[in-house]
């Protein structure tokens, strides 16, 4: 099998709907004032998917392993505290 997918990214700047829909997210890297945490959801109020802890200000980039995380619904950046901005990165 191979492990060639096609990649697709969005810059998110705020809380709420990604707009992409049913994605496996692959990776985030999110630029951070100050200590924050990002949260995302499946959809709006539906399970947590994605929970990350930032301890400073900086440029951070998550990875995840294999074929990434399933999101069922559009990924709703729940919370995001000190983003200034962050880019999810799915197939």
């Amino acid at each position: 099998m191979s492990d060639n997918y096609d990649i697709s990214t969005k810059r998110l700047t705020a809380t709420g709907a990604a707009g992409v829909g049913r994605i496996r997210l692959r990776m985030v890297v999110a630029t951070l004032s100050g200590a924050g945490r990002i949260t995302i959801t499946s959809g709006d109020g539906g399970p947590t998917k994605v929970d990350l802890d930032y301890g400073a200000a900086g440029t951070y980039d998550i990875m995840w392993p294999g074929t990434g995380t399933l999101i069922e619904n559009d990924p709703y950046i729940a919370t995001a505290t000190n983003v200034t901005a962050m880019t999810i990165f799915w197939s």
